[in-house]
């Protein structure tokens, strides 16, 4: 929409401006949320601004699966997928500076589906290759640890690295394997990916332990002791309320959208959102379209439907293009995303909400948030709609990094004391 008056005062061209984008926000959230004219009407002065705000706080990103696409593409070589340079998927060197990403957790993912005599190998190996990423390019990453170390390297104009497990699965059920993955830079681990392991229940598996069992309870523990964030993004609902239950530091989801708004098994509802105030946690709000959308959600079951053997970064790209092709893929944007963070917010609080993107090398991301140079304008379009700078940076990193700092207290105080290692039953 143009409005075109000819004003006769400097102050009717404010209202009318403050009219139009009043109107356009209005339209978008109640009856074109996701349309491709509201996430791209952030202004060149948000979008600035965004970045003044990117400058001195970090945008802490809780999810990014380079290294397995790394695996896929180049068997595992960092140096040949060639970071420095633009590549054909989201992430590289160059678009993440202009992202303005600060600190980054790289995703250390093996499938749920890998036999338990390979488990602990693949994991060692994921894990390698995203300390990798980080040893190869040391002028712009570098490996943290703590909170304290995201702070600091950020400040040293480098993008801080830390490294996540996605799924338990290469813990084998040994509480000493997890002291190992925390020793070799691990800072969070998804308790399941989309496969119940023998101690717990995913979203997306079968719901075998009504949650957790005895021995995950105490995974969780020893998470806690060792100073590893609990994460619970693909967990069943009723592990997620178990985990509240057992965690005695704040836990995280680092890629998850909310339930209320889309009913997919992986995301969040309000009736645990709502448990954050005490719990002290986060959601990190995920980019992936399903879970944003319904409409996109509905889509994939039927692609999948059909090419349900193909799995590798390649196949589903070429998958997704072919269904776009012939069918016309529907997508999720920007605003989509927006909507879910404010819902969270607005359920769970400021506190508890930040950005776990989940770039995994597709091509169906949303509009406007299509590879890791998007961050600025999901933060701009954040403050077109009225968020103040405090709120923006607790969103960007400083709720992560409270989070963070409790845990690593919360380690402090149970350090003395050791958790029996058993089997799972």
């Amino acid at each position: 929409m143009q409005l075109n008056w000819a004003p006769m005062f400097d102050e009717r061209i404010l209202m009318v401006a403050t009219l139009e984008k009043v109107f356009v926000h209005a339209v978008c959230a109640l009856l074109l949320p996701g349309a491709v004219f509201c996430e791209e009407r952030v202004s060149d002065t948000a979008l600035n601004h965004a970045k003044e705000i990117l400058k001195s706080t970090p945008l802490i990103d809780g999810h990014n699966d380079l290294p397995w696409v790394i695996r896929e593409v180049t068997g595992g070589d960092v140096a040949a997928f060639r970071l420095q340079d633009r590549n054909e998927f989201d992430t590289d060197i160059p678009r993440l500076r202009e992202g303005r990403v600060g600190g980054q957790f790289w995703s250390a993912w093996i499938p749920g589906e890998t036999a338990a005599a390979d488990a602990a190998r693949l994991q060692l190996e994921q894990i390698a290759i995203a300390r990798k990423i980080i040893e190869e390019h040391p002028d712009t990453f570098e490996l943290a640890s703590t909170a304290d170390d995201i702070v600091r390297i950020f400040a040293n104009g480098k993008i801080a690295s830390l490294l996540g497990m996605e799924g338990g699965y290469g813990l084998n059920n040994s509480l000493t394997n997890l002291a190992m993955y925390y020793s070799l830079g691990i800072r969070y681990m998804s308790l399941t990916h989309n496969v119940t392991l023998d101690w717990a229940d995913a979203a997306l598996g079968e719901q075998s332990h009504g949650g957790l069992n005895r021995f995950g309870v105490e995974v969780i523990r020893e998470m806690n002791r060792l100073g590893m964030m609990v994460d619970i993004a693909h967990a069943s609902p009723a592990t997620m309320h178990q985990a509240l239950d057992a965690s005695a530091a704040p836990v995280i989801w680092s890629h998850a959208a909310a339930r209320a708004l889309v009913d997919h098994p992986r995301n969040v509802p309000d009736g645990v959102l709502k448990r954050l105030d005490r719990n002290g946690g986060i959601v990190m709000v995920t980019f992936i379209p399903s879970f944003l959308r319904k409409d996109v959600w509905d889509m994939e079951e039927k692609m999948w439907a059909t090419d349900a053997a193909s799995d590798t970064v390649r196949e589903i790209r070429d998958i997704w293009t072919a269904y776009d092709a012939e069918f016309g893929a529907v997508r999720a944007s920007l605003n989509d995303v927006v909507l879910h963070i404010e819902h969270i917010r607005d359920v769970a609080g400021i506190d508890h909400v930040g950005i776990g993107s989940d770039f995994w090398g597709m091509l169906d991301m949303p509009i406007g948030l299509e590879d890791v140079s998007g961050f600025p304008r999901l933060f701009a379009a954040l403050i077109d709609r009225g968020w103040s700078d405090a709120d923006l940076k607790k969103l960007a990193g400083e709720n992560l990094l409270r989070v963070l700092r409790e845990v690593e207290l919360v380690a402090k105080e149970l350090q003395p004391i050791k958790l029996a290692t058993g089997p799972a039953n």
